[in-house]
């Protein structure tokens, strides 16, 4: 799987000031609403054997990192089969800086997906999408890039403010409330980015954080957090990008 616009590939070595310029042309093209080859009513982890051809493919990406290098990698999952997965390591030349993660790792990504033969209806991202200071997150960024319905799943909250009457406590499983636009995000004040989506919760821990969903591109707002709802199954991560995490720190142990 190459890229699609390619022009807007990260490049680590722009300056700060090109980096987020780039973010904000992502943005422009970026599209918030569904744009979909399937119905994502049928987004699911089933794994019945007469009907899981007839899923869309959805692809986890996560990465593990040794040294300066990033171990990327991406599993495919129909239904609930792992179909194909992949990983490349890659050099890794600038730090993490708050807002910038798609320069620091939109690179190393873009080569394990370039390893991919499968094409993915659907890519879900360990990092944010819209909800992001220029609404162009990573999942934003490489939905663009390679022009492919994308969803961020983040586990901090990068920006924007979670709009919920009485705060955040007691939140039971499949619970969630709207993510707003705030002053740190290049949106109208108000505007739903995503989605704090509580995932699992557990009586011995009634803290738990929430996950924070957004759009990357070609999906809109709600349906991200429904897809990642029908994905978690049962465990707080969506299994796709829970799959590629194990899988890129069993790559990691192979190459280190």
């Amino acid at each position: 799987m190459t890229p699609d616009r390619p022009e807007f590939v990260p490049d680590p070595d722009d300056s700060r000031a090109e980096m987020e310029r780039l973010q904000r042309q992502v943005a422009d093209l970026a599209r918030f609403a569904d744009d979909l080859a399937f119905d994502p009513a049928t987004v699911s982890l089933a794994a019945d054997a007469t009907s899981a051809s007839d899923r869309p493919v959805v692809a986890g990406v996560d990465q593990a990192f040794l040294d300066d290098r990033a171990v990327s990698a991406v599993v495919c999952l129909q239904g609930g089969t792992v179909i194909e997965r992949t990983y490349a390591v890659t050099d890794l030349s600038i730090p993490y800086i708050p807002g910038l993660l798609a320069m620091r790792e939109g690179g190393p990504i873009i080569a394990a997906f370039e390893r991919l033969t499968t094409d993915p209806d659907l890519v879900v991202f360990d990092g944010s999408g819209r909800i992001h200071y220029r609404q162009a997150g990573l999942a934003t960024h490489l939905g663009v890039v390679l022009d492919v319905p994308s969803v961020g799943v983040a586990k901090n909250l990068l920006c924007g403010r979670i709009d919920v009457d009485g705060g955040v406590g007691g939140r039971p499983a499949g619970w969630r409330a709207p993510v707003v636009a705030d002053d740190d995000i290049d949106a109208p004040d108000g505007t739903v980015v995503g989605y704090a989506y509580q995932s699992r919760q557990y009586d011995s821990n009634p803290v738990i954080n929430p996950l924070y969903v957004s759009p990357g591109h070609r999906v809109s707002v709600e349906t991200a957090v429904d897809v990642v709802a029908a994905l978690c199954g049962g465990y707080k991560l969506p299994e796709p990008t829970r799959l590629a995490d194990a899988y890129a720190e069993e790559c990691k142990a192979e190459v280190g």
